[in-house]
C-alpha cells in the first residue's frame, strides 16, 4: 500500500456512475413496476452497492480500509438505460473514488444478474468517476511564486558552527514544491533581541512569509515564542494547534512545542520545531492550505 501516514484527515467526496443498458422497453417496465422475478431490482442492487463500497479494500489490494461516513445510490432511467450514481463521503487521509466506482460496479452487476433471466441483451457500460474533492489533490496544481519568503534557523550550536542545519534546508525544499523561492536564509543564535530584530527587519522589507525553526521547546535557551510574541499584531492560534495535533498523532512529545503564528503587519510568521522531522511535519500539516490566508487578507472569501 501507498504510505498515507503524512496525510491529514479531511472531508473526501467522490461520485461515480455506471450504466446498465437493456434491449427492450418491457425490461424497463418490469423494473419500474417491481415485477422482476428475482425481486425489486432497485433495492437489491442498492443494498449490494452499499456492501460494495464498504468492502472495497477486501477485494482491491492497494485500497486502504477507511471509515465510510455516507453513501447514496440513486438511479435515473433514460430510454433503455438505467444510470447509476454513487456518492461516497469519508473524513480520512485518502480519497474514496475507488470505493465509489466499486459501489457503482457492484450495483450494476447486481442489476445484470437480476435482469438476465428476462433480457439476454443486458449490457454494463461506462463505469467512471464523475468528480472527487478533498485533500491536497484539490491544490496539487497551486503555485505561489509571488510569495516572498524567508527562513530563519534559531540555534546556538548551528550559529557557532558546532552543528549542521537540516530543518531550515528541509523547509526551503518543501517551499520549492509550491514554487515559493526563499529570498533570505539565515542562522541566528537563541537570543531574544536578535530574533526580534530579524523579524522586524524582514517584515519591514516586504516579506510575505517568515518561517522560524528552532527555539519553540522548553529548554532554557528556547526563546523564539518570547521573542516574537510582542511583535505579532494578529494571532492565528489555529495554525499551530493544527501543527501540534498533526505532530501528536505521530510522536508523544509534540504537545510540548510552544510554537506561535500570526501577522506582523502584512507578514505571516510561523514558528516550527528545530528538529528536521518536526519542521517537516509542520510543513506537511499546514502547506499549502495555510497559504489561502493571503487571499483572505486581501478580501477574498473562504
Amino acid at each position: 500500500m501507498v504510505n498515507i501516514t503524512k496525510k491529514s484527515n479531511t472531508l473526501r467526496i467522490a461520485v461515480a456512475s455506471a450504466t446498465v443498458k437493456v434491449s427492450k422497453q418491457e425490461t424497463i417496465d418490469a423494473v419500474e413496476q417491481r415485477k422482476i422475478p428475482k425481486g425489486d431490482v432497485f433495492e437489491f442492487a442498492r443494498a449490494a452497492g452499499l456492501f460494495g463500497v464498504k468492502k472495497t479494500s477486501n477485494v482491491i489490494p492497494d485500497c486502504h480500509p477507511l471509515p465510510i461516513e455516507y453513501t447514496a445510490i440513486t438511479y435515473e432511467i433514460v430510454g433503455l438505460s438505467i444510470i447509476i450514481n454513487v456518492e461516497v463521503h469519508t473524513i480520512y487521509k485518502t480519497g474514496v473514488e475507488v470505493e465509489a466506482m466499486h459501489g457503482a460496479s457492484v450495483t450494476a452487476l447486481t442489476m445484470y444478474d437480476m435482469l438476465k433471466p428476462i433480457d439476454k441483451g443486458v449490457e454494463i457500460e461506462n463505469i467512471r468517476l464523475l468528480k472527487k474533492s478533498g485533500g491536497k489533490s484539490d491544490l496539487k496544481n497551486a503555485k505561489f511564486p509571488e510569495i516572498k519568503a524567508a527562513v530563519l534557523v534559531c540555534s546556538d550550536s548551528i550559529f557557532e558552527n558546532k552543528a549542521q542545519d537540516t530543518s531550515g534546508k528541509a523547509i526551503i525544499a518543501r517551499l520549492e514544491q509550491w514554487e515559493i523561492h526563499t529570498r533570505k536564509y539565515e542562522i541566528v543564535p537563541d537570543e531574544i533581541k536578535m530574533i526580534r530584530d530579524k523579524a522586524s527587519e524582514l517584515s519591514n522589507s516586504g516579506y510575505d512569509l517568515i518561517i522560524f525553526t528552532g527555539g519553540t521547546g522548553l529548554s532554557p535557551r528556547d526563546v523564539t515564542p518570547e521573542a516574537l510574541a510582542p511583535l505579532i499584531d494578529r494571532n492565528i492560534d489555529g495554525i499551530m494547534e493544527t501543527a501540534r495535533r498533526y505532530g501528536q498523532e505521530r510522536m508523544p512529545y509534540a504537545m510540548l512545542s510552544r510554537g506561535i503564528a500570526g501577522f506582523i503587519g502584512k507578514t505571516l510568521v510561523l514558528t516550527f520545531p528545530g528538529s528536521k522531522s518536526g519542521a517537516e511535519e509542520s510543513m506537511d500539516a499546514l502547506f499549502p492550505q495555510v497559504l489561502h490566508l493571503f487571499k483572505v487578507i486581501k478580501g477574498g472569501k473562504h
